[in-house]
């Protein structure tokens, strides 16, 4: 059977699924329907032509390379189709980004034929997604005196591509839609456990919110054909937990507009809002499409005379309501004014000029963030060509700088990174520029999205300037099912022809591994002054500055090694007193948050970096710290560490990397080796005296100062959804820490999961020296509930076992995971025993395995949203509380949360991470973890 055959068979399949033919990417289908357009008699040619027009994916996918070849072909006439006439071939190239298209077009404008090369000439000037094989083409050119190069030339000078777009409406008309109440999690918008359709956009885009949701929204659509829908989350945060770029493309196929006629289910221009803003990480992929967020603030706290918060008997601020926007509120924005006002725009109701700021109203204008970072290169490209001094078409970099004020950490590391500034000015919060970015990671679950979006900009090749580069395949290596043996080995293959490090070698040399890419890229961070971008919110390091994005901005930092970003401002947190014998590190985080919000009442994190001062402990589990921040609300966060423990963490660093060196990992320009180097090179530094480790400066200004009282932390504690608060905005948020002794041994947990990116090789060290201690006690151990362990990587296992701890959990294990016949299927009923996972994410992503829907599970994980690690069964809302190991262990033993003189019996004589604040004698930080 043909392709076109299998092709016609898949939208058969589709149709059932109310969904229309999928876009076509593969070249060699695509040379199928142009042999039929070809043929005038062909029955198939009508289609064939629709197929070719209309759907068919453009960039560099090997179909964008067979379509481009084809219209090259019908301008010179080659090739005779009436239904395609020159002049629509040339628009048709105009709409296909870059790659092929250009190559093409290149032809065409430094061919011989004038007139042709001035149409073709015409289209390049609106084009910004060329690479260095375009320009140094142009470049050569325009040497040899070629007049359309010239032409092209001034026009890339003057940032014709840009300037002569349209400008953004004025007056922007809006239906609001309400998708829930509180904070709205990116998994609303676009559910983990669907993560394998999020290259497919039509598909994905059925799982946003719910059907009803969908049909309420297409009814508003209906019913205001002159108005965009604005999606909002009432009483809470927008986007909350990590950036998901598909939550984004779902908003946008929803209620945004079609990015081109000739692309179908690319959309841009999505409006979003939350009472509270939107997340941070989400609005910068909001920004990628040149969408538009907005802060509401329409419901705010209600003060009494003196001026104060009126508190309910939860202890809560009464919110008052400022002005409506429930669902069907017509409301208008204006983009000059920088105003939310009412339908008629007579009453103004909130201030948004933090959604219309230059850059972000550039991105609109383009349609988006790549199109801009694209424009600034061609424009200094075509001036430095020309010898002719740059006037930017762009807003300039926002440079922010206070005379005799001290640099806090991320200010000194945007600093040294920063690109294209003014030269020696200093830079602090405010600013918004241009960085080098040192490491990259993509995901799995959003590497399919990244590819696409690398295919899309005509990407070909990882930046050189890139330190690092790492793929993970551990958001899927829970079960090895059609869908992921599907998805796995082409996303792995394209990453390592693009040149990343990849966790599975597409030509089997070495094992493949399922690491934790959070930990991974903790560990190929090699510099406390590195910038990190991953496609994931849990980018969040122990060395350097860490950001999460959207697989769209991982996607432009592998082809630039750049991003654009604001400086953020800092909150400092610090520690005082001593840290208890039997209590863990991980109950210091939970203590961060709830002690901060005692402090503050808001939460002072939220869109902020948070600088702690952690000084004495390792990478490892000071990433424990950094990890939770993301639920905090912060934009990153910053470990201010003695040299003494960054050299060791970096001599840890190093023995990893080498792990994989000798693993055969190691790709062509050595780039493993390269980040040894890189160690080496910064352990000198920090030897010799030349550059310690990275601190604030002394007179660094802060947003606010946190200082956690290490003496009030006297029982271990567990982060809560509270999922049946009487207000709907106060659930499944990270901001209810309550004392184990709350429950009062009475909270039955039907599961217990210690993995994911929250834990070290210390906590399976835990799990292991428990199991020893009770069963000295009594003899053996009896698990009253199901506890799932998946540690973060390969190497821990095999340090486990060359220490004699996994021997200890494989004797209480009813399930080990075995790499050569991995689970094909997802499990969906638990035994009280103890499951041995492979590496990875496992019930944190929620995307494969799931604990029984309405159950109570107790997790060391970073997930406690609605549907992510357990769903709601028909009687009983499933909840996923948070977590130290040693209590998750005790839990699952026990079948319920245990008193604080069984935890601390339970615990005696184990050693858990411990902690001291810096400038007092440090406590083992070592402990037995390494």
């Amino acid at each position: 059977m043909s392709l076109y055959q299998d092709y016609l068979k898949e939208i058969d399949t589709r149709k059932e699924q109310g969904l229309h033919p999928k876009p076509i990417e593969d070249g060699a289908l695509l040379e199928e329907i142009v042999a039929q357009i070809k043929d005038q008699g062909n029955e198939h040619r009508e289609a064939s032509l629709k197929f070719f027009i209309y759907n068919t994916l453009p960039g560099t996918t090997s179909a964008a390379g067979v379509k481009a070849k084809f219209l090259k072909e019908i301008i010179l006439g080659q090739a005779d189709v009436a239904e395609i006439s020159s002049s629509f071939a040339f628009e048709l190239l105009s709409h296909m980004k870059g790659g092929p298209s250009v190559e093409v077009l290149l032809d065409l404008a430094l061919g011989d034929d004038q007139a042709i090369a001035s149409d073709a000439a015409d289209v390049l000037k609106t084009q910004v997604f060329l690479y260095e094989a375009d320009t140094d083409r142009l470049k050569e050119a325009f040497a040899s005196g070629n007049a359309i190069a010239k032409d092209l030339i001034e026009s890339y000078s003057k940032a014709e591509f840009f300037t002569r777009l349209p400008e953004i409406d004025e007056e922007i008309k809006v239906v609001t839609y309400i998708a829930a109440e509180g904070d709205i999690s990116t998994d609303l918008l676009s559910p983990g456990n669907q993560a394998h359709s999020r290259a497919d956009r039509e598909l994905h885009g059925k799982c946003m919110i719910s059907e009803r949701a969908q049909e309420e929204i297409q009814a508003l659509k209906l019913q205001h054909p002159d108005k965009q829908v604005m999606l909002i989350a009432e009483k809470g945060t927008m986007g909350v937990g990590s950036s998901r770029m598909s939550g984004v493309n779902n908003v946008a196929l929803w209620t945004g507009k079609q990015a081109s006629p000739y692309v179908p289910f690319v959309n841009f221009a999505p409006i979003v809002a939350g009472t509270n803003g939107i997340s941070p990480i989400f609005l910068t992929t909001v920004g990628v499409t040149g969408g538009i967020g907005i802060d509401l603030k329409n419901w705010v706290k209600k003060l009494d005379s003196d001026g104060n918060p009126i508190l309910n008997n939860d202890g809560n601020p009464v919110l008052e309501q400022k002005y409506s926007v429930e669902t069907g509120t017509v409301l208008t924005i204006n983009s000059k004014k920088k105003k939310l006002y009412n339908e008629g725009g007579d009453e103004e109701l909130v201030d948004v000029a933090a959604s219309f700021n230059p850059q972000k109203l550039e991105f609109m204008k383009a349609g988006g963030s790549y199109a801009i970072v694209f424009g600034k290169k061609l424009q200094s490209f075509a001036c430095e060509t020309l010898g002719v001094e740059l006037k930017s078409a762009f807003a300039p970099s926002k440079e922010v700088s206070h005379e005799g004020q001290g640099l806090t950490a991320v200010e000194k590391i945007f600093n040294r990174n920063a690109v294209g500034v003014t030269p020696g000015k200093v830079l602090h919060a405010g600013s918004d520029v241009r960085v080098k970015v040192n490491i990259v990671g993509s995901q799995d679950t959003t590497g399919l999205m990244t590819s696409q979006e690398l295919e899309a900009m005509a990407a070909t090749v990882l930046s050189p300037t890139v330190d690092g580069a790492y793929q993970s395949g551990c958001h899927t290596a829970s079960v090895w099912d059609l869908k992921a043996q599907a998805n796995t080995p082409k996303l792995m293959a394209f990453m390592h022809k693009f040149g990343l490090i990849t966790a599975r070698d597409p030509k089997g040399v070495y094992h493949s591994m399922t690491d934790v890419i959070h930990k991974v890229l903790n560990d190929i961070t090699v510099d406390d002054w590195a910038i990190i971008i991953g496609g994931d919110s849990h980018t969040r390091m122990s060395k350097g500055v860490a950001f999460g994005a959207d697989s769209g901005t991982v996607a432009l930092a592998l082809a630039t090694g750049e991003a654009t970003m604001p400086i953020p401002e800092s909150v400092k947190v610090t520690f005082k007193g001593q840290m208890a014998d039997h209590m863990d590190f991980r109950d210091v985080v939970h203590a961060t948050q709830a002690q901060m919000l005692k402090q503050f009442g808001d939460n002072v994190f939220q869109g902020r970096i948070i600088e702690v001062h952690i000084g004495t402990l390792l990478a490892d589990q000071a990433f424990t710290f950094t990890d939770w921040t993301a639920e905090m609300k912060a934009k990153a966060s910053i470990c201010i560490s003695e040299d003494a423990t960054l050299i060791e963490s970096l001599q840890i660093a190093k023995s990893r990397i080498q792990v994989m060196i000798d693993k055969g990992m190691d790709n062509e320009v050595q780039m493993l080796q390269g980040l040894v180097d890189i160690a080496d090179k910064r352990i000198a530094e920090i030897k010799s005296g030349e550059k310690p480790a990275l601190t604030p400066d002394a007179n660094a200004e802060y947003f606010a100062e946190v200082v956690v009282d290490l003496d009030e932390i006297n029982e271990p504690m567990i982060a809560d959804p509270d999922v049946n608060n009487a207000d709907v905005s106060k659930r499944y948020t990270h901001d209810t820490i309550r004392p184990i002794s709350y429950y009062g041994a009475e909270k039955k947990v039907d599961l217990g999961f210690v993995g994911s990116c929250m834990v070290h090789k210390g906590d399976v060290k835990i799990v292991a020296q428990m199991l020893r201690n009770l069963e000295k006690e009594k003899g053996s151990v009896d698990f009253k509930a199901p506890l799932v362990l998946a540690a973060p990587t390969y190497n821990i296992i095999d340090e486990l076992k060359d220490e004699g701890d996994w021997e200890v959990l494989q004797k209480y294990s009813g399930f080990e995971f075995d790499d050569t016949a991995p689970k094909n299927t997802a499990r969906t009923d638990y035994e009280n025993i103890l499951y041995l996972e492979r590496p990875g994410c496992n019930l944190c992503m929620g995307n494969q395995e799931k604990a029984a829907k309405g159950d109570t599970v107790l997790a060391t994980s970073t997930r406690l949203f609605k549907g992510r690690v357990v769903e709601d069964s028909g009687d009983k809302k499933g909840e996923s509380l948070l977590a130290s190991t040693p209590v998750v262990v005790l839990s699952a033993i026990l079948g319920r949360t245990p008193t604080v003189d069984e935890y601390k019996t339970a615990v005696e004589g184990i050693d858990l991470t411990k902690f001291a604040p810096p400038l007092q004698k440090p406590l083992d930080a070592k402990s037995v973890h390494f």
